[in-house]
């Protein structure tokens, strides 16, 4: 299983979602293919999917909090959508380091995003992460 491809394919599936409407499994099934995924690969960006869809309102607010004049529907639509990825993973996968699920989407913004996109992305992310840490005395 490719993490990266993983994260990737969710991103372009979540983006078409929100562009375009769709089902997520049909468009992971034609972007799996397209991008020549591995089975557990495709599964893994299944489960990343589900539980965007699943938390979305949680993950949309979180983001919204931390967009400081950027109301979330003003956000670039592939911007909006690695975001949601990585804040899903730090939100609700213990099992991935925050500084991984934040390289990741600064990496998917370079490639996917505008100019400024990765600063954007590493500045709303890095926010997040902070607050999650526990505060020492």
């Amino acid at each position: 299983m490719n993490r990266h491809q993983a994260r990737e394919l969710a991103m372009k599936a979540l983006y078409q979602m929100d562009v375009g409407r769709g089902d997520p499994h049909a468009l992971l099934a034609y972007l799996g293919e397209e991008d020549a995924a591995d089975g557990e690969t495709v599964a893994r960006a299944g489960e990343i999917v589900e539980g965007v869809l699943a938390h979305r309102r949680e993950i949309d607010r979180t983001i919204a909090e931390r967009s400081h004049d950027w109301p979330l529907e003003r956000l670039a639509a592939v911007d909006r959508n690695i975001l949601r990825v990585a804040v899903w993973e730090l939100l609700h996968c213990p099992d991935t380091p925050p500084p991984v699920a934040v390289d990741e989407a600064v990496e998917l913004a370079k490639t996917y995003g505008g100019a400024d996109s990765s600063r954007f992305v590493n500045g709303i992310l890095g926010s997040l992460v902070r607050s999650l840490e526990p505060h020492h005395p």
